[in-house]
């Protein structure tokens, strides 16, 4: 099994049919088709010449095909990690340089083998501590950056690109006094078609039918003429290998994006694979995918790809035009390979703002103003760490942003175990339920029945202590039993159980005894092996209401083990 998880390839190849080919072909020349505008689009992004976006749209995918488990995944460029690149470049080389394109193809191989090694030790869990509002937030933030950064295009001026937002802001009021009217005219025109075939005729490939509609319009009406930037000349041929060019501080500086690359580049194609892989008949192994993307970036690196993914909007298209296998990737490397050797000559009249209108329509999707409005009335702690996450990476950086965000999670989680949610019980009808909830809930003066959810642990043992202290306190000299309702304990560690026998010796002088409820047997048996047990300090019962019946006349209700013995007979 491990040898197939490790060449997944073998496990389809070999049945591969008919039928898959039919669905396979028409998939590949229409995710190859949507990838020619989009790869020059992101590359934009990246600060890079655009045909390192049809770079990164070949090598990746091939390798992705043979080792991914995810059939439909659609790997290459994509937005987010553009703006990834740009961000862990700024400042360190001038956009579209060789020195700048010698870091991103550093980045991609750097990343590739972060997650190659991360899938090698089995830590794709790690997606697991990127939370749902984290997600939101530097997704909602990474896309505003990429539309901001593409709005110099769009207007046409000159402004400085940063992952700042009130530096963005200052550079476009600074230089919007020389707005270029005809190239806004044109960006806003592509904007408007690509809006409207996608809302009125989605079967027609919309970025590519306005790419094509505004090379003839850029051809016949000599945009370059009226001082709209133009793509201009793109070499020709296939990506020769290239090693990537470094030094030991290149590696130190590029060391934490390449890292915040690997796990965000995880996160997008884990979630849509995982997400496709509900609909179809096979498994998708986080681990697996770790190594396969990783691999597919370690050689993309050496043919001048920059780091790539799986994309959400492709993979999508795959599904829905019939994709069966991998074998759509290799259809879709093949129609970017054509373009390369052959019709990157046609692109030369592409407006740079027509490549600006796309990014900013396929990344305004990801700009969630619903979730926070619906977080903030459920949970505001979690709504507060999604928009602190959206801040920070807003005004610092994305690292950064996507960092505050984990951490803060965490924080807040370890703080909900260290102090869970306790209840104070009632009779409501022979159910016991909170008294908060529930006025009518009738209690007994010489009765303190707890619930208590959550894990008893050396991180919340004071909690618990501190609590049941000054419930007891606040019932008085009455208070004769402490019923435990412990269905929700999952386990006691041995700093608890070292609490627990302390509370026992505190209430001894004044008559208090313990009694746990539904406690299950793990507990159960933590209790007996250290001797809690024993000698009447604890009694463990099925539910409250057999012991409450225990407390009113000892002996009527046998203890928990007796009864499960009884039960079994």
């Amino acid at each position: 099994m491990k040898s197939l998880l490790s060449l997944p390839f073998l496990q389809w190849l070999p049945t591969y049919s008919r039928a898959d080919w039919r669905g396979d072909w028409p998939a590949g020349l229409t995710v190859g088709i949507m990838l020619i505008p989009q790869g020059m689009a992101y590359a934009m992004i990246a600060g890079l010449p655009v045909v390192y976006g049809l770079y990164a749209a070949l090598l990746p995918q091939i390798v992705y095909g043979f080792l991914g488990t995810s059939r439909h995944l659609a790997v290459g460029p994509v937005a987010m990690d553009s703006l990834l690149v740009a961000a862990g470049l700024t400042g360190l080389a001038l956009a579209g340089s060789e020195q700048y394109i010698s870091l991103a193809l550093l980045l991609a191989l750097m990343m590739g083998l972060l997650q190659w090694g991360m899938g090698m030790m089995r830590l794709g869990f790690l997606v697991n501590f990127l939370s749902r509002p984290v997600i939101n937030g530097f997704t909602s933030a990474a896309a505003l950056i990429i539309g901001l950064n593409q709005l110099p295009h769009l207007l046409g001026i000159q402004s400085v690109r940063s992952n700042q937002i009130h530096t963005l802001l200052d550079g476009l009021l600074e230089t919007m006094p020389n707005l270029n009217l005809p190239t806004f005219l044109v960006g806003m025109t592509g904007i408007a078609g690509l809006v409207g075939l996608k809302r009125w005729a989605p079967r027609i490939p919309a970025a590519l039918t306005v790419v094509i509609v505004s090379i003839v319009a850029s051809w016949d009406l000599g945009f370059q003429d009226m001082g709209i930037r133009v793509v201009g000349e793109i070499p020709q041929g296939l990506p020769g290998w290239r090693m990537p060019v470094w030094t030991p501080s290149d590696i130190q500086t590029l060391l934490p994006t390449a890292l915040t690359l690997a796990l965000v580049a995880f996160m997008e194609a884990i979630s849509v694979a995982k997400a496709i892989e509900e609909r179809h008949d096979y498994e998708v192994d986080a681990n697996q995918e770790l190594r396969a993307l990783g691999l597919a970036n370690v050689v993309g690196s050496f043919f001048q790809s920059y780091p790539s993914t799986g994309g959400f909007s492709r993979t999508a298209v795959t599904e829905q035009s019939g994709g069966k296998t991998p074998v759509t990737a290799w259809i879709a490397a093949l129609v970017i390979a054509l373009t390369l050797v052959a019709l990157t000559p046609l692109f030369f009249h592409l407006p740079n703002a027509v490549l600006a209108a796309i990014v900013m329509v396929a990344v305004s999707g990801l700009v969630d103003v619903q979730y926070p409005r619906v977080l903030w009335k459920q949970d505001r702690v979690e709504a507060g760490i999604l928009g602190l996450t959206l801040v920070v990476t807003l005004t610092l950086s994305l690292p950064l942003g996507i960092g505050t965000g984990v951490v803060l999670s965490l924080a807040y989680n370890v703080r909900r175990m260290m102090t869970p949610h306790v209840a104070v019980l009632g009779d409501v009808g022979g159910a016991y339920r909170n008294i908060n909830r529930f006025p009518q809930a009738q209690t007994d003066p010489e009765v303190l029945i707890v619930r208590y959810d959550g894990a008893l642990h050396f991180a919340n043992q004071a909690h618990f202590r501190a609590t049941m202290t000054s419930l007891t306190h606040s019932k008085g000299s009455p208070l004769q039993v402490v019923i435990l309702r412990a269905d929700t304990i999952s386990y006691m560690d041995a700093s608890a159980r070292s609490m627990i026998r302390v509370l026992i010796e505190e209430w001894k002088p004044r008559g208090i005894r313990l009694c746990l409820a539904g406690a299950i047997g793990p507990v159960r048996d933590a209790l007996a092996a250290d001797g809690l047990l024993g000698n009447h300090q604890v009694c463990c019962h099925l539910n409250v209401r057999d012991a409450m019946l225990d407390w009113r006349s000892p002996g009527t209700v046998p203890p928990m083990h007796q009864a499960m013995a009884q039960q079994h007979r």
